[in-house]
């Protein structure tokens, strides 16, 4: 079963400064038809104007990925993380006991355009960890890039829950397909561009959860960025 979560659909905020669309109930943002996807509880879609920011604020429990599609973040943590996240850059962090952050988008005149994920842990009470890694764009030019998985294997994020994590960059008339295992869910996130999935056209913001498939397959359309959730 293929069920399709259209871009318009999502909540919507604009604080001003932040842009934002949410793929689940987030904040002030209540669905309960949209809460989660398996593992999968946070799917954000940020614009960050110049200057401005998250102030310092806690997390816990919560695996937390982090990908900028334009402009900067800045980055820093209790846990002494100070760091820049660019294009191509990946930023994984696991809030685990408990950590306080703040974002902020250090341009003074170039907005900042993000995605940001949260999974559920593998189970509560983890010691706080965090990583950032770019990784090589040619990996992901019409093929599945492994970002993140539960063992960090081929140089992924170790993330901390049964969930693995792939990017991909395909090409118009290009086809991906994705295997999936028994008892699995696959999610996946059109980030730019336009693609067919089984006669489905999906275009940047929309989302799709898939169960009960023995296969996923995706066609480009458009020049497309694509994550794809692997999801126990």
């Amino acid at each position: 079963m293929i069920r399709i979560r259209n871009r318009n659909d999502r909540g919507h905020a604009d604080h001003g400064w932040l842009n934002a669309r949410h793929t689940f109930s987030f904040a002030s943002y209540n669905d309960p038809q949209h809460m989660h996807f398996r593992s999968l509880r946070v799917m954000n879609e940020d614009r960050v104007a110049a200057g401005g920011g998250f102030d310092t604020h806690p997390h816990r429990d919560m695996e937390i990925v982090t990908h900028v599609l334009e402009g900067k973040l800045e980055h820093r943590d209790s846990m002494g993380n100070g760091e820049v996240l660019t294009p191509g850059e990946w930023q994984w962090m696991s809030a685990g006991t408990g950590i306080l952050h703040s974002e902020f988008n250090p341009s003074k005149d170039e907005a900042t355009h993000l995605y940001q994920i949260w999974l559920f842990p593998e189970k509560k009470g983890l010691t706080p960890d965090y990583a950032q890694k770019r990784f090589d764009p040619a990996g992901a030019v019409n093929q599945w890039q492994l970002i993140a998985a539960p063992d960090g294997r081929d140089g992924a994020l170790p993330i901390r829950t049964d969930a693995e994590l792939y990017n991909a960059h395909l090409s118009p008339g290009n086809v991906l397909t994705h295997t999936v295992r028994p008892q699995r869910g696959m999610w996946l996130q059109v980030l730019r561009g336009t693609i067919d999935l089984d006669g489905a056209q999906l275009t940047a913001g929309d989302g799709a959860a898939l169960t009960e498939v023995e296969q996923l397959t995706v066609r480009g359309i458009e020049q497309a960025e694509l994550l794809l959730f692997d999801l126990a």
